[in-house]
């Protein structure tokens, strides 16, 4: 079997669909499946330093770069990815594509058409209500004209939760849906990671920290998270936020300036974009983790957080927070200011309950999202796809989970 996995970017800026991306191609080929990825060079504002139009390794994975001509934000059309594929589609049996509204899994779903090889489309959350309403004009004219009849002509709709799914058959959707969480990776534990992390940003020892792993984006709302923060008065409780992840320089000064606003700037450290070990040891050395995005259809850093022994803070439009909530996990809270507020408190006064949703969380992430079992999921349904089969795991929908237990302190 042969798949071509088809993206705009491995950039990292990007965050979770670039980790995902190169996360399922490694797992389907430790199964012995010939997957590959097709993309391009983009790096937001810069270029990525990688050969183009050949074939090279990539962080373990087998990846096609090509130049991009344009970024219009992710839309980013190719030339030379247009031409190869049209040279190079028909050699494949599968097309798996991430994201919509984007030249490169466009061109990819019709090529995959004209050359009568099913094709599985990724939607990386952007059919949720909130994604939608961005950029709401462009995006209706690009669904009318394009993305509803690509969605439907696919062999299925790769979601990562039920809610996801719900969110597909909102916008019309009648392909099938194909529902299989992301996973996270196993990492070395790091000696002395509490103390060595306050060591690394030069915090007081014994000072609790609260950890946000996200690109700076207001669709993550760290904003939210500073307001909510700076009502704990954190310089005389001794607690610190750790804001890491990079965004638009313009926007990145605004949260900067708000810390000053709200005279905490001495309360926070932004760290920038992290990877590796220094993620690790973010992860390891905190003691809480909290999101409290507009919309997130997996939410791979809250993945990541639970998989360290981090309990977690996040909205109900965190789309595993039914998963979270089962396992007692985490927090799951509305948007509302001071139920945030009590709850950070709730958690950074209380190490034993810290300690006991940590534990539940970091169960549910080994047994729930595990690479080789995804991967191995994954195959099945190729498998099922080619056989013309019906998916094993396709959704149940009808009734939506994505709200239940909000605002449930566990």
């Amino acid at each position: 079997m042969k798949v071509l996995h088809v993206l705009p970017s491995l950039s990292y800026k990007l965050g979770g669909p670039t980790q995902a991306a190169l996360n399922i191609v490694r797992g389907l080929r430790n199964l012995d499946i010939d997957a590959e990825i097709a993309t391009t060079n983009d790096d937001e504002a810069e270029l990525l330093d990688v050969p183009v139009g050949q074939r090279i390794d990539y962080e373990g994975v087998p990846v096609w770069f090509f130049p991009r001509l344009a970024r219009l934000k992710a839309f980013i059309p190719s030339i030379g990815l247009t031409q190869w594929m049209v040279s190079h589609l028909g050699e494949y049996d599968i097309v798996h594509n991430h994201y919509l509204f984007c030249y490169p899994t466009t061109v990819g779903a019709r090529l995959a058409q004209y050359y009568k090889i099913p094709y599985i489309s990724r939607t990386i959350g952007q059919l949720t209500p909130w994604a939608l309403q961005q950029s709401r004009l462009k995006k209706q004219v690009y669904s009318r004209l394009i993305e509803r009849s690509t969605l439907n002509r696919a062999a299925a709709i790769h979601c990562t939760t039920s809610a996801e799914a719900e969110d597909a058959r909102r916008f019309g959707i009648s392909a099938p849906t194909l529902v299989l969480p992301l996973g996270v990776n196993s990492t070395a534990t790091i000696a002395n990671a509490a103390a060595n992390l306050r060591d690394r940003y030069s915090l007081p020892t014994n000072c609790k920290i609260v950890l946000f792993l996200s690109r700076l984006h207001k669709k993550k709302r760290p904003d939210f998270l500073l307001r909510a923060f700076a009502q704990l008065d954190p310089k005389s409780h001794g607690y610190h936020l750790l804001l890491a992840g990079s965004g638009d320089a313009s926007y990145c000064d605004r949260l900067k300036e708000l810390t000053n606003t709200l005279g905490i700037a001495h309360s926070v450290t932004f760290t920038g974009f992290v990877a590796g070990s220094d993620k690790d040891l973010l992860l390891q050395g905190s003691d809480l983790f909290a999101l409290p995005s507009y919309s997130e259809n997996f939410g791979v850093a809250v993945a990541e957080a639970l998989a360290h022994g981090l309990p977690v803070i996040i909205t109900p439009e965190v789309q595993i927070a039914p998963d979270i909530l089962a396992a007692q996990a985490g927090l799951v809270i509305v948007d509302d200011l001071g139920g945030w507020t009590n709850a950070l408190s709730r958690l950074l006064d209380s190490p034993e309950l810290r300690t006991q949703l940590g534990r539940n969380g970091q169960h549910l992430a080994t047994t729930t999202y595990s690479w080789p079992k995804i991967a191995e999921q994954l195959s099945q349904s190729y498998a099922e796809i080619l056989a013309g089969q019906p998916l094993s795991f396709s959704s149940q929908l009808g009734i939506s989970t994505s709200n239940q237990g909000a605002n449930k302190l566990l």
